[in-house]
């Protein structure tokens, strides 16, 4: 069911330009989606492990790494833009069969991100002593905050490296080795802050540290992964010396404007939904304590829902890069359809489960039963929505495999602040946070639509006769 061989046989069935049977095209979402939705169901259950360890330092410790962490998210949308903009092209060379064009991107890639990477370290390093002060923290914990911040700024080429490699390694049809380092990484992370945390009584220092070591020796092996051992992409080992010495000597400028064309519109998307996040909190802050806990649980809660979707996205990106390189107009058409359609049944199902389990849900993170009461109300709102978010997340991840950026980050940063914050602010002071999440189910249902009939109208295959460039 999960064999390495099949998936490889059946993504050559589209660079090499043959038939595909609806059969095969299921089989092959399913075998490229499945690792992906385990790795990111794995990451959230080993983060709640996580921030549970952290609480028990003490309330401070917990306040100072939660204070920095919108800021961490931040850094990591923006090595995430920075690293799909290349690895979308390697998807679509390794679809038209230049493996020597893919490995040249993936040259760039590695150069260009680096520097990028590097110039954020140096930026995170000079303001992690200031940072906390900036986000309203107070003495107490801008210290510790500092120190969270200030560990993890140091990492960020080896997180970045991690974010490029397992790109790279998923637009080449290998889900498994970034699914399972995800879950690997996970576990060290949980080791290692109980070894800094109750061993060494480290504190956030601890934690900092335990996340940085699971990063630096993550990110470290799935490098070495892709630049020795992957067919398709490695630069090293099973390269002749030929090929070595062409890598080494080219340097193409066109791949570095493509990759800002497509990583700059998800770089700024990162951004403003970033600060809708904050403006969102902003409308939930005056509702009070019980609505903060709930709303603040309810989001968590809801995570392990949508995470299904996300993965089959991952799949989408995949397959819609490998088939606009092969100029595959019918696969692309098809892949999209069925993705979509995936993402949104398998996303229905979660969504049952949420209506039906909500209260348990919100159980399992405290026992305050008005939070339980208000939490599971937000959460059964939010249920009715969960296809239409699907069809949201499933839709931007083939836009994304098609290189088409732009629009779709405009759609969903117009969706963002002009439906669900607008109408949230005006809902909150009067229905309190069932206004503000029947808000967010609202915005969720329009923006699924509006990606719907993107990705029907087939516009974001406008750049398939430039894939191959």
């Amino acid at each position: 069911m999960f064999s390495k061989k099949e998936s490889e046989a059946l993504l050559l069935k589209i660079r090499e330009g043959r038939q595909m049977t609806r059969h095969d095209k299921l089989s092959l979402i399913f075998q490229l989606s499945i690792p992906s939705i385990l790795a990111q169901l794995t990451s959230v259950v080993m983060f709640f492990i996580d921030q549970a360890m952290v609480g028990r330092i003490s309330v401070e410790a917990a306040a100072a790494c939660g204070l920095v962490e919108s800021s961490t998210w931040l850094i990591g949308g923006l090595t995430n833009a920075a690293s799909m903009g290349f690895s979308v092209q390697v998807a679509h060379f390794i679809g038209a069969n230049d493996l020597v064009k893919a490995r040249h991107v993936f040259r760039h890639g590695l150069l260009c991100t680096l520097l990028f990477a590097l110039f954020v370290a140096l930026v995170g390093i000079s303001i992690a002593p200031f940072l906390p002060y900036w986000l309203g923290g107070g003495e107490d914990i801008a210290r510790d905050a500092s120190i969270y911040f200030g560990v993890f700024a140091c990492i960020i080429p080896f997180f970045q490296l991690s974010g490029l490699s397992g790109a790279m390694l998923k637009c080449s049809g290998d889900m498994r080795t970034p699914s399972v380092m995800s879950v690997v990484m996970c576990i060290m992370d949980v080791v290692f802050n109980f070894i800094f945390i109750f061993i060494f009584h480290l504190g956030v220092l601890g934690v900092a540290l335990g996340t940085a070591l699971a990063i630096v020796i993550g990110g470290a092996v799935q490098a070495y992964i892709a630049l020795y051992r992957n067919k398709m992409l490695a630069l090293f080992g099973s390269v002749n010396n030929d090929v070595q010495t062409n890598l080494r000597r080219f340097f193409n400028w066109n791949y570095v404007r493509n990759a800002l064309s497509i990583a700059a519109p998800m770089a700024l998307q990162s951004i403003l939904m970033g600060g809708a996040q904050i403006v969102s909190t902003i409308i939930v802050a005056p509702l009070g304590n019980i609505a903060i806990a709930a709303n603040t649980f309810a989001i968590t809660a809801e995570s392990v829902c949508y995470m299904p979707g996300y993965g089959i996205g991952e799949a989408a990106t995949t397959l819609i890069g490998q088939s606009i390189g092969a100029a595959r107009r019918d696969l692309c058409r098809s892949f999209a359809r069925l993705t979509v359609s995936s993402g949104m049944i398998v996303m229905l199902v979660m969504g049952i489960l949420m209506f039906i389990t909500a209260p348990q849900l919100m159980a399992l993170m405290t026992p305050v039963q008005e939070i339980i009461d208000l939490g599971a109300a937000a959460l059964r709102i939010e249920a009715f929505a969960e296809p239409m978010f699907a069809a949201s997340i499933v839709c931007y991840s083939i836009c994304v495999g098609a290189g088409d950026t732009l629009k779709p980050a405009i759609m969903n940063l117009c969706s963002m602040w002009m439906v669900r914050l607008s109408l949230a602010a005006l809902l909150a002071p009067r229905y309190g946070l069932r206004g503000v999440w029947f808000a967010m189910a609202v915005e969720l249902t329009f923006r699924g639509s509006i990606f719907l009939w993107r990705m029907l109208s087939e516009k974001w295959m406008r750049k398939m006769g430039n894939a191959t460039l």
